[in-house]
């Protein structure tokens, strides 16, 4: 079943339910009203004819007499008789016709006779159940007894509440229908965004397709999966377009230390075997470097790539300056520290500054300068690597943050990955990494992210 079936039917359950109740409801009220009114009119009807036996100048009368007088002034309502007894015999009756006589049926009749004070009862007539109230009357120089007896006809309002709620039940039956239509019409609208992120997921998984997009209308949450489904497939097709990037460059550079070491090998002699050997060691070192590098391009993208700790800024930019001392014979200078406490990964920062000072290293000359510097300023943590050799022609200075893109090496070394590692480490502190004007001369590199303070 659908998830539009399900919901309508869900929705359309809860509806008949709660209509069910409704109606349940409603023909409770109304049958207690109805036996409310009923009882009501009994005791009306009492009241009536004591009021008329008192107000009436019934000198001289008989019961009869009596009785017949107050038939001829009171006419019974809908659903309704009214007869008289004389000494326990029917007398009298109502002029409007009744569904069934009632002072005809003996039993009754006999019951009804013996009554000695205002008594009501129920009867099952031939016309349903009969509700009833006998009055006993009795005249002043008559010694003959009477009975007045009101009679309502009580099954026949009960069927009128029954047509009154049966009436309820078709209309809340159509009001049923047509919610279900309503309903299916609205979640098939509400869902579109979600059956077309079905069909698209179903069309890349036989097209293998990224550039398909769904169109986002609305501001609910369907929408919101549709407009997440969009940006995951942006990502999945960087990612695809990146990982398609990744293969041709390194199997590029793979390829070219393979071939060397294969041709010398071919061509190898008995007199030169200590120099090609130097040569393939030399070339399988570059291959196991250039390895190492794209393993920490491949971890940059994974959840587990950084693992943050508090990194004093201070301690982080000397250490960097003694450790890069080593990579050659250049003014090594601090140029300015952070006395702050931050959340980051120290390893992947020393990563990323020992690789701009080695850069820094192959770009310039024996005694040129190269200085590291650490500060926070308006809520960002910037990390700068600074030389005084040529610098960066402005053409170059996006170009070369990108795989296997070497820029003008003095010394020709390296796989063009350095930079792209910086980038990559940077990114995934939230930051950016550029090259900028230096003041001196030279090139600039500054690595910038977001301060997250210790708490």
């Amino acid at each position: 079943m659908s998830a539009r079936a399900r919901i309508v039917g869900w929705m359309l359950l809860l509806v008949a339910l709660a209509l069910s109740v409704s109606l349940f409801a409603t023909w409770t009220i109304l049958l207690g009203r109805l036996d409310d009114r009923v009882n009501e009119e009994l005791h009306n009807e009492t009241r009536k004819l004591r009021s008329y036996a008192g107000n009436v100048d019934s000198t001289g009368w008989t019961v009869s007499e009596l009785l017949d007088s107050y038939l001829a002034v009171n006419v019974p309502d809908r659903w309704e008789t009214f007869f008289t007894l004389v000494d326990a015999r029917p007398d009298s009756v109502s002029g409007v016709p009744a569904p069934v006589r009632l002072d005809e049926d003996e039993d009754l009749v006999e019951i009804l006779g013996e009554a000695t004070v205002p008594t009501p009862g129920r009867w099952p007539s031939t016309a349903g159940e009969v509700r009833y109230a006998t009055i006993p009357v009795r005249m002043t120089g008559d010694d003959r007894s009477g009975h007045f007896v009101v009679a309502v006809f009580y099954d026949r309002h009960r069927e009128e509440v029954v047509d009154s709620v049966r009436v309820l039940a078709f209309t809340a039956l159509a009001a049923l229908a047509l919610a279900g239509g309503a309903g299916w019409f609205v979640a098939g609208r509400v869902l579109a965004p979600v059956r077309l992120v079905r069909q698209a997921a179903a069309q890349i998984t036989d097209s293998s397709d990224l550039t398909r997009r769904l169109r986002v209308s609305g501001n609910d949450d369907v929408a919101a999966l549709a407009a997440t489904f969009n940006h995951m497939l942006d990502r999945l097709e960087r990612a695809f377009a990146a990982q398609r990037e990744f293969v041709d460059d390194a199997g590029h550079e793979l390829r070219t230390p393979i071939t060397v070491i294969r041709g010398h090998l071919e061509l190898m002699g008995e007199d030169d075997q200590a120099e090609t050997l130097a040569l393939v060691t030399d070339e399988l070192a570059r291959m196991n470097r250039i390895v190492d590098d794209l393993l920490t391009l491949a971890k940059a993208g994974q959840p587990d790539f950084l693992s943050p700790e508090e990194v004093e800024l201070a301690d982080l930019t000397v250490s960097v300056v003694a450790k890069a001392r080593a990579l050659g014979d250049r003014r090594w200078r601090v140029e300015e520290v952070a006395e702050e406490r931050v959340l980051a990964d120290r390893q992947r920062l020393t990563q990323a500054l020992v690789q701009l000072t080695a850069n820094a290293v192959r770009h310039t000359r024996v005694g040129d300068l190269v200085a590291v510097g650490s500060s926070v300023r308006d809520g960002l943590v910037r990390l700068w690597v600074r030389d005084s050799g040529p610098g960066v022609p402005a053409e170059d200075r996006e170009r070369i943050f990108e795989r296997f893109v070497r820029g003008g090496s003095r010394t020709g070394e390296g796989a063009g990955l350095g930079l792209a590692i910086v980038r990559s480490i940077a990114e995934s502190h939230g930051g950016t990494v550029r090259v900028e004007e230096s003041p001196g001369g030279g090139a600039l590199f500054v690595m910038k992210f977001p301060c997250k303070e210790v708490g």
